[in-house]
């Protein structure tokens, strides 16, 4: 077994990808005094995909693989709730989950990705999916703000496949199964034949 944590989860209806992004509004006291604990420490939070009925494989009703996230900025929304925006940092495997006095959920996790400050070297999306880069290139600056401050790595297949899975209609449960798989060249292997080589060129 590799290194260990102890982190607090929020289970959600969304599979969140290391460097993606994730903007919240928070209410619950459970989910504002692990706001404040995060910010107030600079620890993160596991984010795990709720499950149906509890699925096989999955720890008291959601996923037992997820992503932490850290909370990169705040402020107070018109409606007066908590709005944080959060990055995905590193995968892990839920290994047991409890939960708190409050409702907090509880995991002991193991790590799957290396730190953040990790240094690792990207592999390079190969040319039979440049396309896949092309398109992402053309439309992240599409879609609003939700992106602005998300570094750029068009020619890392992790990361292009990664915001693929984040913007595509596809189901939560075929999200999963991306965050998953541990080669990048799958990833885009199982995306590739849901986009056509044309898309977005010129006529």
């Amino acid at each position: 077994m590799g290194e260990t944590s102890e982190i607090p989860l929020f289970p959600l209806s969304t599979v969140l990808f290391p460097r993606g992004p994730l903007p919240l509004r928070i209410f619950e006291p459970r989910y504002v005094d692990m706001v404040k604990r995060c910010m107030r420490e600079g620890s993160c939070f596991g984010v795990v995909l709720i499950t149906e009925g509890g699925a096989t494989g999955a720890r008291s009703g959601f996923c037992e693989i997820g992503t932490t996230a850290r909370i990169v900025d705040f402020n107070l929304l018109p409606d007066g709730l908590l709005g944080i925006s959060c990055r995905g940092e590193r995968r892990f495997r839920l290994l047991r989950a409890w939960r708190q006095d409050d409702g907090l959920n509880l995991g002991e996790v193991e790590w799957i990705d290396p730190p953040a400050s990790s240094t690792t070297p990207a592999l390079t999306v190969p040319e039979e999916y440049r396309h896949l880069a092309d398109l992402l290139r053309r439309v992240l600056p599409e879609l609003g703000d939700i992106y602005e401050g998300i570094e750029s790595r068009f020619e890392d297949a992790d990361w292009v496949g990664s915001r693929l899975v984040e913007i595509l209609p596809i189901s939560l449960a075929d999200k999963q199964v991306c965050l998953e798989l541990l080669d990048p060249l799958r990833r885009l292997a199982l995306l590739s034949p849901l986009i056509r080589r044309d898309v977005g060129n010129d006529a």
